[in-house]
């Protein structure tokens, strides 16, 4: 007979998890309490006071990397990787608008960066030499250092003598925007593991990838319908879980029973305890850290490149997301963000933004929407690491999922993907059937 599964939770961790068990015959109904998916990595129509026309936004801008091979695995299952439109260039622009392209050479790895580093008008040439340093000393020690989930980041870079303009202007705007988290309040594996896969291990790993559609339509594809197996409910809030003998015996979902051979919870750590107080998981130690993503529209456009990171202010990065006339800005460990009002955000973000792309003092703003997501990841900080739980819990038939279990992975799009991967593999081992659905990381 069938095994039978039910995921609790829409995110892209219930959803990879509901994915791979689907495809491997799995009877899966996953239960989502909203009324679309993918959590906190989705879109949803601007409202209509702010909109003249249905709109469809994102709630934050979420991108991939070349190295997040479960992640394109979980897309190629959804038959939607021809969304994805890869970009081999960033685009570091200092206030005033001059502009440095960071994109792989014709020298091997991990030299591939060489040329663009050598053009590069955003750091001093010492910066570029200590930099340089600092790279090849992330691939030598990896492996050798015992303390990187003890220390910060900060602590690391300082200890290799790094500038604060290096700091700031390299080191701080790629691994805030990958991990979601101040450099001072980062362990120290986290940002070895961005540099070391995303940009050490294959000249190709860097490569930044956006979807050209809204994240929504990414998960309504036409392939869940190909899984006969899985269904999925949304508007179905779980709202017990039934505990007896030790195993889960039941779900409550808009007031009706629902009954499984195995059960996964893909829920955020912090819906945990109130739902399954029987799992015994000590979630003190987590922290969350916001995002806020801006939506600008203007009367123009505004500027040509596709994206850019911004250097030595408050944004961070913005993306073109239609010819230049509608960007959408995004701010990470966005803590200084979460106490201003939306009219002082938007201030903000003009202010800004017109001192990289001037053509934004000469446009009329037709329209601005402000997404802060508070709880948008878990806090990457020392020590967590070994309080992460793994998928198997202490309860036979009930396993986790979610970005802020141990995936081997920061709280990214990849780690929520991994995290599903395992929890499938951990209900097929239970059902006697090992299987593995985990793409092992590029290096």
């Amino acid at each position: 007979m069938t095994p039978s599964v039910i995921v609790i939770g829409g995110g892209l961790a219930g959803l990879s998890t509901a994915a791979a068990l689907g495809f491997a015959r799995y009877e899966v109904t996953l239960l989502e309490s909203r009324p679309f998916l993918g959590g906190r990595a989705t879109s949803y129509p601007l409202p209509a006071a702010e909109s003249a026309e249905e709109e469809i936004i994102d709630n934050c801008q979420h991108i991939l990397l070349r190295c997040c091979g479960n992640l394109i695995d979980f897309y190629s299952r959804l038959e939607v990787g021809d969304h994805i439109d890869f970009s081999r260039e960033f685009y570091f622009i200092e206030p005033g608008g001059r502009t440095s392209t960071l994109r792989a050479g014709r020298f091997p790895v991990p030299l591939h960066f060489t040329e663009a580093f050598l053009k590069a008008s955003y750091l001093s040439l010492g910066d570029k030499i200590s930099l340089a340093r600092a790279l090849l000393a992330i691939k030598k020690e990896r492996l050798t250092r015992k303390d990187l989930d003890q220390i910060t980041m900060l602590d690391w870079l300082r200890e290799k003598k790094q500038s604060k303009r290096a700091i700031d202007r390299f080191w701080a705007q790629v691994l805030v925007s990958s991990i979601n988290e101040d450099l001072d309040r980062m362990a120290a594996a986290h940002g070895f593991q961005v540099f070391w896969l995303g940009f050490l291990s294959r000249a190709d790993s860097y490569e930044m990838g956006v979807p050209s559609i809204p994240l929504a339509q990414l998960y309504g594809s036409e392939a869940w319908d190909r899984m006969k197996t899985v269904h999925l409910h949304m508007r179905s809030p779980v709202e017990r879980v039934i505990m007896a003998g030790g195993r889960v015996q039941g779900v409550i979902a808009n007031g009706e029973m629902l009954t499984a051979d195995y059960y996964v919870s893909a829920l955020p750590f912090e819906r945990i305890p109130a739902l399954i107080p029987d799992l015994p998981l000590d979630l003190s130690a987590f922290d969350h850290s916001p995002i806020t993503g801006i939506h600008l529209w203007f009367d123009r456009p505004v500027t040509t490149l596709p994206h850019g990171t911004l250097l030595d202010r408050t944004i961070q990065w913005f993306f073109n997301k239609n010819h230049g006339r509608y960007l959408q800005l995004v701010v990470s460990a966005s803590r200084a963000l979460v106490p201003m009002s939306r009219n002082e955000i938007i201030e903000l973000a003009l202010r800004e933004l017109s001192e990289f792309l001037p053509a934004v003092r000469e446009a009329k703003l037709e329209k601005a929407h402000v997404v802060k997501e508070i709880r948008a990841t878990f806090s990457a900080k020392p020590g967590l690491e070994t309080l992460r739980p793994y998928s198997k819990t202490t309860i036979a038939n009930l396993f986790l999922a979610g970005d802020w279990t141990r995936s081997g992975w920061p709280a990214t799009m990849e780690g929520a993907v991994r995290s599903g991967y395992l929890a499938a593999e951990a209900v097929a081992a239970a059902a006697g059937e090992p299987q593995r659905f985990l793409i092992p990381d590029i290096a």
